[in-house]
């Protein structure tokens, strides 16, 4: 284990600053990115998830964490990416046509990137065709779906059932959450997973790509 105190703590402690300018430095040493990812930034952003679920931190901690993160990640992929490292998978994110909240739909992508993912979000307004046509740029991509509005809910079922229309069910899958949102509405409309928690959405994501 190769773990940086210095970004672990700042992560959990959300300091942005303190991340960014470990994470350049550990990279000026020669550290590689994957390790700086899997040993110090990932770990980091689950200890954040368990304290969210301990109710020990609450939405405006996960938030300043998510976006140390981000300051780190923006570091971090071009590195990566020269490097040809796979990630832990691949997840094209949005909110739903007709809905232009994004707070949540954005801590879920923040989370999901610390979780090792590619998170490639799409913003707010997106319709069902914008989500396939993304998700099928690459083989096992999983689809999320974020809205606030119940009027706007009916456009998740679009989206399954233009994915399902594809004949893509096994090869995309389609998580779904927000305030509105239930297990039992995801039940309905046959989406592959719900989470009620940017936390759980990492833990989701992770499952489904085992499975």
């Amino acid at each position: 284990m190769s773990q940086n105190d210095v970004i672990y703590s700042a992560i959990i402690e959300g300091d942005r600053d303190a991340a960014v300018a470990e994470v350049q430095a550990e990279l000026e040493r020669g550290v590689s990115p994957q390790l700086i990812l899997d040993e110090s930034l990932v770990p980091a952003m689950d200890r954040v998830s368990e304290l969210f679920d301990a109710n020990e931190y609450f939405v405006p901690e996960l938030m300043i964490a998510a976006r140390a993160m981000q300051g780190c990640m923006a570091i971090l992929d071009p590195h990566l990416k020269r490097s040809g490292i796979k990630k832990a998978g691949r997840v094209v994110l949005g909110t739903v046509v007709g809905d232009m909240h994004d707070i949540g739909k954005n801590l879920v992508g923040s989370m999901l990137e610390g979780g090792g993912f590619e998170v490639i979000d799409l913003g707010v307004n997106v319709a069902p065709e914008t989500f396939l046509e993304k998700a099928r740029e690459m083989e096992g991509t999983i689809i999320g779906l974020s809205a606030l509005l119940t009027t706007t809910m009916p456009a998740m079922r679009r989206v399954v059932e233009l994915r399902d229309s594809l004949g893509l069910q096994s090869s995309h899958r389609v998580i779904i959450g927000g305030a509105p949102v239930t297990q039992e509405y995801a039940n309905e409309i046959n989406a592959d997973g719900y989470s009620e928690t940017a936390s759980g959405a990492v833990a989701l994501a992770r499952r489904l790509m085992a499975g």
